[in-house]
């Protein structure tokens, strides 16, 4: 039986009415008749005025579909799939007819528990049960067979509400629904036409996908036969049939969008990228009929005939000459803008996002699309960044900042007189009343990944905001988890990637969990027309070299004790926590703590919350430091010194004050205020040694006067230590970068390395790197890996 008929097998179900079988005749005798069956609807026409409820029927109307037994199974398979039918019998004193004459014989009869269940008995049943030798006869007037779709419909409607023709005014066409601020979006609804009745062909695009999987793939597509006829099941339980060509066209073209949105009773929300493609399908050999397909005609045609981004001259009046590729990227964004799109420009960290932004908002400004003033969000430490690169970049823009000090009130009533407002992310939540009452030209989100959590504040208040254009700057669009690119696009293009659990089931899960390259490559295919990324190595030949060393430092004595102490108690708490929960769940927060604690123990025991060290014991990485750090500046270098741990940089700083040497602090303990003076200071070459915490230097700073980065300690992603070194290998630097990554010997630190090369490979085939062969998990075996013990001297990785 078909999924939606699940019956309970009563006692008043369908029961053998014949005696027990013989599996074969005796030798010599006829073979048994076959079962015989007579399916008739009865109607007023028939004198039924309907059929009070009893058993597992309801009340039914003036139309009952019954079941008559002409001939009883004798075989013992006949009698099993007599049994297995979902069939209950009819009490023949509740059906009631016009006079005592109607109605006669017909017991013993059965009937489905619902009326509409019999299209899909119809559909799927009968075929079966003659397949096996029935005889299933069905009276005329049978109102349940299988129809045929006469034709196919889509129409596309601008999101605006504004009908493309008088056509696509009339009254019985789906109006058009408002979305959320999206500028060129456009709703698609479909539907076939069955005896002149217009049937929404979604729902049964879905029932169908939930059936047979190759629906979703192009591949499994292309092997179908044209003319093979398809069932569907429509809402209602009406059955309608299809030859196969005109659903695979469907489905070749939109499969991404139908998968990803999953919409059933609303029509589905496209991008103007997505609904130019739907004019493909109205050519002369189609049998889809498109409702205002001449604007999108236009649509694909203008997306066409612009072809790739045009190359644009240097836009007089900027400070600066832009670079070959920092050209492309402005003319990317001009195309994005031309055909109201968003984008991520997500080059490199140190390739100069901010200055192709500012030159694209300075063409704006000088062609008068500039219309209103662009909205510039950032974190707050780079507010100051911003507001210098604008004075470098492009002079003739007009800048505010919507930050202390200062009157916020003032700077929105001149906003008129305002080219380009600066907002944090901090305030962008508070203040989203004020700035959701104006309209923005431009909403340019600046290091986004500071927003990866859709359900953080400013990130929701940011999808509230007005704009015609929105962009997004990152050097890092995926740092952790699929999730975060979801979030970016949500914000882009809300609805391109479906809501964000579709997304988790048909993306993250399948790439991540189970490293699914195929899924992968269709994920990376629909995003990669929106994102624009550059390497260093690939458009900045110029930059002085950048060498990575990992400096393996061993734990020595008492440190290393501490270490395979803490390392036992966190395995037991570990494998109790798998044990007992299977998957993370809840646990993943002791499985967190645990790790986080050896990490404290390899930077320095000192860190150990809780944990007060006996006097002398030894501190690897500090005796590194104390060694390594004053023979450096000796040598003229300057150093940029990365931690996680504020307090691992209070060591630093004690033991920088020890051996004399001057420093300058950036963390997230500095004033925003005197952010910027911090930078100059070092930038100046007052001080040879900056130290700088991950949270508050990690991204967007300009540190191009430092030739040397130390990071302390390895985070989980690469996406974060890439950023750290990148504040000085970045455009502007002439010497050649050192980084020396401190890692303990065998430790969970040297391990985190390796998961950093797996998330990085999941990255770089999604954007374009490379295909991505290698997809990243996590799980219980890396916990374990993670938590194995420190080796042995002439111990080899296992």
């Amino acid at each position: 039986m078909t999924p939606s008929r699940r019956l309970d097998r009563s006692s008043d179900r369908a029961s053998d009415p014949a005696p027990d079988p013989s599996a074969q005749p005796p030798r010599g005798q006829a073979p048994a008749p076959a079962p015989q069956l007579l399916l008739r609807t009865y109607s007023r026409g028939d004198g039924l005025l309907g059929m009070r409820p009893h058993g597992k029927f309801g009340p039914r109307g003036d139309s009952v579909t019954l079941i008559r037994l002409l001939q009883a199974p004798t075989r013992a398979d006949h009698r099993e799939q007599w049994a297995a039918l979902a069939l209950h019998s009819v009490d023949p004193e509740m059906l009631q007819w016009r006079g005592a004459g109607f109605g006669q014989a017909l017991t013993p009869s059965w009937s489905l528990e619902r009326e509409d269940q019999f299209a899909d008995f119809a559909a799927e049943d009968v075929p079966r049960l003659r397949e096996a030798g029935w005889e299933v006869e069905i009276a005329p007037g049978f109102p349940h067979h299988s129809q045929s779709i006469d034709s196919w419909e889509l129409e596309a409607v601008p999101a605006d509400g504004e009908a493309s023709s008088e056509q696509d005014r009339d009254q019985d066409r789906m109006p058009a629904l408002a979305l959320s601020r999206r500028k060129g979006a456009w709703l698609l609804s479909l539907g076939v036409m069955v005896q002149g009745q217009r049937v929404d062909l979604a729902p049964m695009i879905w029932d169908l996908i939930r059936k047979d999987r190759r629906w979703m793939s192009p591949e499994a597509l292309s092997l179908m036969d044209d003319d093979a006829i398809v069932s569907l099941r429509a809402p209602g339980g009406k059955r309608l049939h299809t030859p196969a060509a005109p659903l695979k066209q469907l489905m070749t073209t939109l499969l991404e969008v139908l998968v990803a949105q999953r919409s059933r009773r609303a029509p589905l929300a496209l991008t103007s990228w997505q609904a130019a493609r739907l004019s493909l399908m109205d050519g002369p050999d189609s049998r889809w009929h498109l409702h205002g397909a001449q604007a999108l005609r236009d649509l694909w045609t203008r997306l066409q005939d612009a072809g790739p981004p045009a190359p644009v001259d240097e836009p007089p009046g900027l400070g600066l000459q832009l670079r070959p590729y920092q050209r492309h990227g402005l003319a990317w964004l001009q195309y994005l803008a031309a055909h109201g799109l968003g984008g991520i420009l997500a080059d490199d960290m140190g390739l100069g996002k901010t200055a192709q932004a500012l030159a694209h908002l300075w063409v704006q400004k000088q062609a008068g699309r500039l219309t209103a003033p662009a909205l510039v969000v950032a974190p707050t430490s780079l507010m100051f960044n911003w507001a210098q690169e604008s004075a470098r970049v492009a002079p003739g823009l007009r800048v505010a900042s919507f930050a202390p000090p200062g009157d916020r009130s003032e700077v929105l009533s001149a906003l008129g007189q305002t080219d380009v407002l600066l907002c944090s992310y901090g305030l962008v939540w508070r203040e989203l009343r004020a700035l959701s009452r104006h309209r923005f030209s431009v909403l340019v989100v600046d290091e986004a990944q500071a927003v990866k959590n859709p359900r953080s504040r400013a990130a929701r208040a940011l999808r509230r905001l007005t704009a015609d254009q929105r962009l997004v700057l990152t050097g890092t669009p995926l740092e952790n988890h699929l999730g975060e690119l979801w979030t970016q696009f949500d914000f882009l293009l809300p609805g391109y990637l479906g809501d964000s659990r579709e997304f988790a089931r048909h993306w993250r899960k399948p790439i991540e969990q189970s490293g699914s390259l195929a899924r992968a490559r269709q994920l990376a295919q629909l995003v990669r027309p929106f994102i624009l990324r550059r390497l260093k190595e690939d458009v900045a030949p110029e930059l002085p070299p950048l060498t990575v060393v990992t400096q393996r430092i061993p734990l020595q004595g008492r440190q290393r004790q501490l270490y395979e102490s803490v390392r036992i108690g966190a395995d037991h708490l570990v494998r109790r926590v798998l044990a007992r929960e299977k998957m993370f769940g809840d646990g993943l927060m002791s499985v967190l703590d645990a790790m986080l604690k050896l990490r404290q123990v390899c930077c320095d025991p000192r860190l150990v919350p809780g944990l007060t060290p006996p006097p002398g014991m030894e501190a690897a990485k500090l005796d590194w430091l104390r060694r390594e750090v004053p023979a450096m500046v000796a040598e003229g270098r300057r150093l940029l010194v990365f931690s996680q741990f504020t307090g691992m940089l209070g060591l630093i700083r004690d033991a920088m004050n020890e051996a004399g040497i001057a420093w300058l602090s950036l963390t997230g303990d500095t004033p925003a205020s005197q952010r910027g003076e911090v930078v100059q200071r070092f930038q100046a070459g007052e001080v040879p040694v900056m130290l700088v915490s991950l949270k508050a230097g990690g991204v967007g700073l300009t540190l191009t006067a430092a030739d040397t980065v130390l990071q302390v300690d390895p985070w989980w992603n690469p996406a974060v230590d890439a950023q750290a070194m990148a504040r000085a290998h970045r455009i502007g630097q002439t010497r050649p970068v050192f980084v020396h990554q401190l890692v303990i010997e065998g430790s969970i630190e040297e391990r985190m390395l390796e998961l950093q090369q797996r998330k990085q490979a999941l990255a770089d085939g999604l954007l374009g790197r490379d295909d991505g062969e290698v997809l990243a998990k996590f799980s219980p075996a890396d916990i374990e890996r993670l938590l194995a013990p420190l080796m042995d001297d002439g111990d080899e990785a296992g």
